[in-house]
């Protein structure tokens, strides 16, 4: 059985003659983009040396981050809330895209629509109903950059996009850095689409805890996180990262209430 890494990333038809154009006809481009214009978008436009530098603040990070360097290409960072996974995976995923040096074009944030499973009832266009499940990755990317506009930069440059599973189908990935967050709130199903859109050149990082799952079991939504890392473990590529308690950053109150809290769990299950 093969292990893993566990820590506790014919002939051409003749072509058609183009119709006469006149010499004065093309002497003018058919667009110009406004001097001024052109200004504003080079100073809005982010660059390598605007991301802030952030250093692992406990072990489990810094695990995460030697994993990345190393080049691991199939990453699962799992542990409870507060633990910055999805934070850090987001600044290594932005550090390298950014960095001309390296391979990748552009990061794919991939996310369930789920805590409703249904976006119909939001106003708007199918990218106005997904703004909602955006918020968290446009606080981080304003953090890391230290502006307002980061992640609406980013998406406009091409360094970013963010995709729900509700849309992945039949789409492939190459040259992506792909950063699944939430997977407790996916299917066995979901997660095996998307893990099946990863293409040529690209590393899949996936985020979550399962004991924080919003989906609903009257509805026979079952999470399919464990049964997905029990199949993963079977694979040489895979490298999983246990965050814990220790590992919360966010702040005391957030530790000592997800202490408080697993402690009252554990002593449910022991009382069963």
């Amino acid at each position: 059985m093969a292990s893993h890494k566990n820590i506790t990333t014919s002939k051409r038809a003749p072509m058609a003659r183009k119709p006469a154009v006149s010499k004065a006809a093309n002497t003018e481009p058919e667009f110009q983009i406004p001097p001024k214009l052109k200004s504003v978008n080079n100073t809005l436009r982010l660059r390598l040396d605007d991301l802030k530098t952030f250093e692992p603040l406990t072990d489990n990070q810094k695990h995460f981050f030697d994993a990345y360097k190393r080049g691991d290409y199939f990453v699962a960072l799992h542990g409870v809330a507060g633990t910055g996974k999805t934070f850090c995976a987001l600044y290594k995923a932005i550090e390298e895209v950014m960095d001309k040096s390296n391979p990748f074009d552009k990061i794919i944030v991939v996310r369930s629509a789920v805590q409703s499973r249904e976006i119909g009832h939001l106003p708007g266009d199918v990218n106005e109903k997904m703004e909602i499940y955006q918020q968290p990755y446009r606080q981080i990317c304003d953090t890391l950059f230290g502006r307002k506009d980061a992640w609406d930069r980013l998406e406009e440059q091409g360094h970013i996009e963010f995709i729900s599973t509700s849309f992945i189908r039949g789409m492939s990935f190459d040259d992506a850095i792909i950063i699944v967050d939430e997977m407790q709130n996916m299917t066995f199903e979901e997660i095996d689409t998307v893990m099946t859109r990863v293409g040529y050149r690209s590393k899949i990082i996936w985020c979550g805890d399962y004991r924080q799952t919003d989906l609903n079991k009257k509805k026979n939504d079952v999470s399919g996180i464990l049964k997905f890392f029990d199949i993963a473990y079977h694979m040489n590529a895979f490298t999983k990262i246990e965050f814990t308690v220790d590992d919360i950053v966010r702040s005391s109150l957030v530790k000592d209430y997800i202490l408080a809290k697993l402690q009252y769990e554990d002593g449910i299950e022991t009382a069963k």
